[in-house]
């Protein structure tokens, strides 16, 4: 498969900059990947879409702040580093700036009494920090980081919970696992009051969902580790609901990854660990029933993962179909779902 086969056309006016308010007033385009019919509706109606039975299955990653801003040592050179993965305890591997300056050896100050020691290299090119501080190194990061958003945004957010879903608890994220920002108080509830049962994954988001593919041939491009978990409990569960003819409907890409991972060797179990996974054509989908999701970048693994799931051919025509009825697209844009 050639890259430019998941290309499109992305407008900048229609990036959006801002999430709606309140956020499960966003637009819905449904997408139904037997047919390839498209549906314009809001992002309310999305029960009506579900049975009772199925089961919907959220990724519960919490955005932490990983973008730490400082200087090299000493020569005073501005460093930026993106926290993507702890190793263990105060070591990170990071995507670091300016990267053919930051050295093995190099000591960085980040403020606040926080400090990191260049330690190695990582594949596709960030560096592994040790990092030390005058008092406890997980408050320190905290205190001295900031909430990292894509390059596409050009501003932070108004409230740092718009860029966090409503059921984030399990910290450790680089970034938002969007298809979730959809969802309020209210739009669980009326998922719940459906007859779908809810169950949870953790995938925490780092350099593997958000590296652009550079391979002209998608298949050579290499995924970067991400960690996920499975639990017991999300297994029985949606056994469960597929044994009695319910459907699981995957919240997000970055769900879907980590339960295709749990259903690598044939039936669905469960998981913790690192995964390497990258869903292109071809794939068969064995945890995945119905998929909710954003638009995505061209070129991306995610409009990947997407095509994989409903044929390259409609999704794209969804894709363009949305940039005709003007939808709001990327991480605080409208959701796609996938029947």
């Amino acid at each position: 498969m050639r890259l430019s086969d998941f290309d499109y056309d992305l407008p900048e006016s229609l990036i959006a900059q801002t999430p709606v308010r309140p956020r499960d007033h966003s637009r819905l385009l449904v997408l139904h990947r037997e047919s390839g019919a498209i549906e314009h509706r809001r992002f309310l109606d999305l029960p009506e879409y579900l049975r009772p039975g199925d089961i919907a299955v959220f990724n519960d990653t919490r955005v932490f702040p990983a973008r730490l801003r400082g200087h090299r040592e000493p020569s005073g050179g501005a460093v930026e580093a993106l926290l993507l993965r702890e190793v263990e305890n105060g070591v990170w591997d990071a995507l670091v700036k300016p990267g053919r300056r930051v050295r093995v050896g190099d000591e960085l100050t980040f403020g606040g009494g926080l400090r990191a020691t260049v330690a190695g290299l990582t594949p596709g090119g960030g560096r592994r920090l040790v990092f030390s501080s005058d008092g406890d190194i997980e408050e320190a990061l905290t205190r001295t980081g900031e909430t990292p958003l894509p390059p596409y945004i050009h501003r932070p957010p108004e409230r740092p919970e718009d860029y966090q879903t409503i059921y984030a608890r399990r910290r450790g994220s680089s970034a938002a696992p969007t298809a979730g920002l959809h969802f309020t108080p209210r739009a669980m509830r009326a998922v719940e009051q459906r007859g779908v049962g809810m169950a949870w994954v953790t995938l925490h988001i780092g350099l593997a969902t958000f590296r652009p593919i550079r391979e002209e041939e998608v298949e050579r491009h290499e995924m970067h580790v991400e960690w996920c978990s499975v639990p017991a409990e999300t297994v029985t569960a949606m056994r469960a609901a597929r044994a009695a003819g319910g459907r699981c409907v995957s919240v997000g890409t970055t769900t879907a990854r980590a339960l295709e991972t749990a259903a690598r060797g044939g039936t669905l179990e469960p998981f913790e660990g690192e995964t390497e996974l990258f869903i292109t054509p071809g794939h068969r989908f064995r945890a995945v029933d119905v998929l909710l999701t954003n638009f995505h970048m061209p070129r991306s693994t995610l409009l990947v993962l997407v095509c994989a799931f409903a044929g390259r051919e409609n999704v794209l025509a969804a894709y363009r179909a949305a940039v005709a009825e003007g939808y709001r697209l990327l991480s605080f844009g409208d959701a796609m779902l996938v029947v």
